[in-house]
């Protein structure tokens, strides 16, 4: 472990065993499900990160409400993983559990639109100010769609990214960057990600080189970077980004599918930014099944277009049999216009704001390095002693056995931890007694990782 998290690395690796031990006595019938799944799932779980992204087992759910879940040991937890942002919402919003039952009961897909649909494009429109609007079942599919139109509008075939930023489970998007280019998972073409590059975030010299050939049909990145921490822009960042792609006809496209969070219209209203597509997913569907897209009225006339660039007849390469069903317009409206109100992100920001000067008088009580991250409902630690300013930053401070150890100890006394390094997030479900009980959670941590004896 690195010296910069000023811990003692003997004493992180005796409560490891310390806390892994009582967490196998907690959750033994999690336990035992986890052994019978094996013999009819991969890994014993039904998506194969949930075996992965956490170093202790992952625990069985057997029903949530509001910003707490309970798993099939009968242990109650705080969520602050909120979904990995998809739970924004709350666990169980009444107006969305209403929405799901009068749907349902009047027919929940018909491959037709429905009312609904236009309410949802209508407030997502005036949300983020674009336009035009189409919807798919999740983000990545949002984000392949996007990046499908940035192509055929421009002509060009490739795209820029910046290291670190997540744009979901495209073949495309899942090359890694550290040094060389990679890809990130095993079963990939040996081609994916070939039209794909990538230069590090807040690094300008290297936007405008990349920029400067001209053959990218747009830039695709997150307004700040949720999957390494959180990586916000430099000063100045995002205005540069934007009179660089302009200047050289490229298409910038913002993922706010986390940042979202943020508020009523994500950081692009919360900043003032100017995307031509924005890309949405996860809290606009309050936990079900939900992506959706935005674009200017240029790029909605050439989604429109019938022809390629060449004047070839042709269709773009878009939608899905159970995209814009009826059941997820009905709850995307109800999430929208009842849940995701002013007031509730307003709500949300505030706890992760005394979240964050929590941690911070915690940290600063035991002289500890450590940095806190924030970005409006959600905070962070950087156990390095800086915020990093790049992923490339970021992987370098990254300390996992402490990150490790920090969700196991805080899963230990109630606290669903977020996952990897991402920080907690406060829901608008959660209150200020929420945070209490994440506080007096991680101060204990700290008095005992830090102790001398």
């Amino acid at each position: 472990m690195d010296e910069r998290a000023g811990v003692d690395a003997q004493r992180v690796a005796q409560l490891w065993q310390r806390e892994s031990a009582g967490y196998a006595r907690e959750h033994p019938r999690c336990l035992a499900l986890r052994e019978r799944a094996r013999l009819s799932m991969p890994h014993g779980v039904p998506m194969s990160w949930m075996a992965s992204y956490f170093a202790h087992p992952p625990v069985w759910v057997a029903e949530g409400h509001g910003a707490h879940f309970t798993c099939a040991d009968g242990r109650r937890f705080l969520d602050t993983n909120v979904g990995d942002k998809s739970t924004f919402c709350g666990i169980d919003p009444a107006p969305v559990v209403r929405a799901v039952q009068r749907r349902a009961a009047a027919g929940a897909q018909f491959m037709l639109p429905t009312e609904d649909a236009i309410a949802v494009a209508e407030e997502l429109a005036r949300r983020w100010g674009l336009p035009a609007w189409q919807f798919t079942l999740s983000a990545s599919q949002a984000n392949t769609e996007a990046l499908r139109l940035a192509r055929h509008a421009t002509g060009r075939p490739k795209v820029l990214s910046f290291v670190g930023n997540y744009g979901g489970h495209g073949d495309e998007l899942l090359v890694a960057y550290a040094g060389r280019r990679r890809l990130s998972y095993l079963g990939l073409a040996p081609f994916a990600g070939r039209d794909i590059d990538a230069v590090q975030f807040n690094h300008v010299e290297a936007l405008e080189g990349a920029l400067s050939t001209g053959a990218y049909a747009c830039v695709l990145t997150e307004p700040a970077l949720t999957n390494e921490g959180v990586v916000l822009p430099d000063p100045g960042f995002h205005k540069r980004l934007r009179a660089l792609t302009r200047e050289t006809g490229t298409l910038l496209v913002l993922d706010e599918t986390h940042t979202l969070i943020c508020g009523p219209g994500g950081l692009t209203r919360e900043w003032g930014l100017a995307p031509d597509m924005v890309v949405v997913g996860k809290a606009i569907g309050a936990g079900l099944p939900l992506g959706a897209y935005g674009m200017s009225a240029e790029l909605s006339a050439a989604f429109e277009r019938g022809r390629s660039l060449e004047g070839e007849p042709g269709e773009l390469a878009t939608g899905g049999t159970l995209f814009a069903n009826a059941l997820s317009m009905a709850v995307a409206r109800a999430a929208l216009t009842e849940v995701l109100t002013p007031e509730a992100y307003e709500h949300a920001a505030r706890l992760g704001e005394h979240l964050a000067d929590g941690l911070e008088a915690i940290i600063g009580g035991h002289g500890l390095p450590w940095k806190v991250q924030r970005l409006y409902p959600r905070a962070g630690i950087d156990f390095s002693g800086r915020l990093a300013r790049s992923a490339g930053e970021a992987d370098d401070d990254e300390q996992p056995e402490l990150n490790s150890l920090l969700r196991l100890y805080l899963a230990n006394r109630g606290i669903w931890e977020a996952i990897s390094t991402a920080g907690p997030a406060m829901s608008v479900a959660a209150t200020e007694d929420d945070v209490a009980a994440y506080l007096v959670a991680f101060g204990e941590f700290v008095r005992e990782v830090s102790a001398s004896d």
